[in-house]
């Protein structure tokens, strides 16, 4: 049992210190700093106990794979990286979308992905008005 709970650990871990949403092999990689051996089937079982529990979130995007944050973060949409392909969260909300609507329609709930190229993968900008190069 010590075995599967440093597991789960490292794995708990390595979403906590990434701070965004992570792909399962991402999830991977990271665990692995504290447990070598930990293998992909270990992953994604544990990642299904975790959202079973509700400690996890499931973050999907149209046309990716499922990718797992974990819950506390209150209502927020994402960003994803057309570079990198990473996604982030963005603790931001354009309020009610009710508005946009047609007429006499409900809108109970919403996702706002927006796209583009994160801080690391954006070109350089000249120090000239903060213009591209």
């Amino acid at each position: 049992m010590e075995r599967s709970t440093r597991q789960r650990a490292a794995i708990g871990a390595a979403l906590a210190a990434a701070g965004r949403p992570l792909l399962p092999l991402e999830v991977l990689e990271a665990a692995r700093q504290q447990v070598p051996a930990l293998g992909i089937a270990t992953v994604y079982r544990q990642l299904r106990q975790l959202v079973d529990e509700g400690r996890l979130r499931i973050v999907e995007l149209p046309g990716e794979n499922p990718r797992y944050e974990l819950r506390g973060h209150g209502h927020h949409h994402h960003f994803q990286c057309r570079s990198c392909a990473r996604v982030f969260d963005v603790h931001a909300c354009p309020g009610d979308l009710g508005r946009l609507a047609p007429a006499g329609f409900m809108v109970e709930d919403h996702e706002l992905t927006l796209y583009g190229r994160c801080r690391d993968c954006r070109p350089a900008e000249a120090t000239d008005g903060g213009r591209p190069a």
